[in-house]
């Protein structure tokens, strides 16, 4: 598929998911220079392990629970919850269960769009 750059519409099944780590793979949705979408799917147990980047962050969790870590704040959330994350500070989730959620960051998270 070619890029999702300023994609109006986006079909994401036609979208390859990459690995990501252990248990965790992602979906780069659309995207342009002020923010970009990520669907992100954990297999039970999966660690988005605790790291920071200079982006805000808006994740929404689609379905399962994970137990979220934001600065020195745990909580457990699930289907259908948010979180927001400010730049810099340091985050990461566990997976309860099979889950899913998207993020959406700002600006555009050109780490994970390079290449698209």
């Amino acid at each position: 598929m070619d890029s999702l750059k300023e994609r109006r519409f986006a079909h994401m099944a036609d979208v390859a998911w990459d690995a990501a780590g252990d248990g965790v793979r992602r979906k780069v949705g659309p995207y342009d220079e002020t923010m970009t979408a990520v669907l992100v799917e954990f297999d039970r147990g999966s660690v988005g392990y605790v790291h920071t980047h200079p982006h805000h962050q808006i994740t929404y969790i689609r379905h399962g629970s994970f137990e979220v870590t934001i600065g020195e704040e745990k909580q457990v959330l699930g289907g259908g919850d948010f979180y927001y994350i400010p730049a810099d500070v340091p985050h990461g989730v566990v997976a309860l269960e099979d889950s899913a959620l998207v993020d959406f960051f700002s600006p555009c998270r050109l780490d994970l769009v390079k290449g698209k």
